[in-house]
């Protein structure tokens, strides 16, 4: 027999209403975006102290602040100051991509903790939470921006060779006191940090299993969540697998400070990277100067094939042709895509078709990849020319790495599809959400 009782637990109402449940609201979505904000200044504070930016002459808390801001989708930018003497060049486009998760997780998990506990998520009620911690969100972002500045003196040493043009110039330049130093640009950082919090919220609703939705979304649930699901655990793994082998080369090789610095500011750059090679999309990039990507080496050397002016591509035979391992970036894709199909697939309801699974994996793959294979972009330039007669080499370089989006989604749906028919052919071997066995009656389900 079903009791059914004649009070339900819902939220909508009493949240839209009452400033008690809007107090509590507020107070929730101030709890998210503190624990984001902690969780990623935390992580940047661990990976600058392991690149040794504590040693720095003063900002390591605008530095730090800094890293959070471009964590979370803001634009930082470089300057310089050498006088009517000298000229400066630098620009950074780049996402700590370690921070970035790191606050998408814990602010995501904070942002639905609550909505677990009603059977209903109400449409209004929900809107209003997310505008909350939107709102919060960019005023703290903000408050941020305004402490990543700062400004440091350039000093010049002699040079290996004498006559160099940092023997040469070395003095006249410390004489105008030349400094470099960074600052946020507020506008374009408050609205790249408003699709920041936005796409976390939404990416965290479509992620969760059990966070309730609104009445009109309901329909939604079995096609989206299942594979959205799946689609983080891809990633997290690939995360994971790189966490592994970064710690083993700690442990193996030496350098264990950078190595620490690359997994604390950087490691789903290069884990995710990984995975579009994995698969057979591409990036292109070249690596000029004394700068470069500290982690994995491979990569860097591909980067410096080039003579300075040309691209370099980099995908699964550009890398096996430099380390012969690189191939095994293919196996580990297969099976871990085909892992995630599985999942998704057996999460899903019985009534799903396998054309199905392999139509809603191949979107979502696809749509991953959209997302993901942009944030792994880096540009980097530093150029500092004296009386307009050139560079300095031993203080300029340019790092670039960009990815073929459009090769790397194709290839990513075309993946999704093989192995979401294959993840859902597998899964029709184990019992389902949904099935009933000959002879047995389905279990009664109490209504909450």
């Amino acid at each position: 027999m079903v009791r059914v009782s004649s009070r339900l637990p819902t939220s909508p109402a009493p949240a839209a209403t009452g400033t008690g449940p809007l107090a509590r609201v507020g107070l929730q979505s101030l709890a998210a975006v503190v624990a984001g904000y902690v969780a990623m200044g935390v992580t940047a504070a661990l990976g600058l102290w392991a690149a040794g930016a504590a040693d720095l002459p003063g900002g390591f808390t605008a530095i730090l602040a800094a890293v959070v801001v471009m964590a979370s989708g803001g634009q930082v930018e470089l300057s310089g100051d050498a006088g009517a003497l000298a000229g400066t060049r630098a620009e950074l486009t780049a996402m700590p991509l370690t921070v970035t998760l790191v606050g998408a997780l814990v602010t995501g998990y904070c942002f639905l903790r609550p909505l677990r506990h009603h059977a209903v998520a109400g449409t209004r009620a929900l809107l209003l939470r997310a505008a909350t911690t939107v709102v919060l969100w960019l005023l703290a972002l903000a408050g941020v921006s305004a402490v990543a500045r700062h400004d440091f003196p350039l000093t010049f040493g002699g040079g290996e060779e004498e006559g160099s043009l940092t023997d040469i110039f070395g003095e006249l330049l410390d004489a105008v006191n030349p400094t470099v130093g960074f600052h946020t640009v507020l506008g374009p950082t408050l609205f790249y940090g408003l699709l920041w919090i936005l796409g976390v919220l939404v990416a965290a609703l479509l992620v969760s299993r059990r966070t309730p939705l609104p009445p009109r979304l309901v329909r939604f649930h079995a096609p989206v969540r299942p594979a959205a699901h799946a689609m983080l655990l891809l990633l997290l793994a690939y995360v994971a697998v790189g966490l592994v082998v970064g710690l083993v080369v700690a442990a193996t090789r030496g350098h264990a400070a950078e190595t620490f610095a690359v997994l604390l500011l950087g490691l789903p750059n290069v884990s995710w990277l990984a995975l579009g090679v994995g698969i057979g999309g591409s990036w292109e990039g070249r690596v000029d100067g004394p700068f470069g990507l500290p982690m994995p080496q491979v990569l860097d050397a591909v980067l410096r094939w080039g003579d300075g002016t040309d691209l370099s591509t980099i995908d699964l035979g550009s890398l096996a042709a430099e380390d012969a391992r690189a191939w095994w970036l293919l196996p580990v894709a297969a099976v871990l895509v085909l892992a995630a199909a599985f999942v998704a697939a057996v999460r899903s309801p019985a009534r799903i078709r396998l054309w199905q699974h392999s139509l809603h994996l191949g979107i979502a793959f696809a749509l991953t990849m959209l997302v993901v294979a942009p944030l792994t972009l880096v540009e980097a330039r530093l150029g500092l020319s004296v009386l307009g007669i050139g560079e300095l080499d031993s203080l300029g370089g340019e790092v670039i790495l960009r990815p073929n989006v459009w090769r790397t989604v194709g290839l990513a749906l075309l993946w999704g599809l093989f192995f979401g028919f294959l993840g859902g052919l597998l899964a029709t071997r184990v019992r389902r959400r949904g099935e009933v066995e000959d002879g047995e009656s389905p279990p009664p389900r109490p209504v909450k």
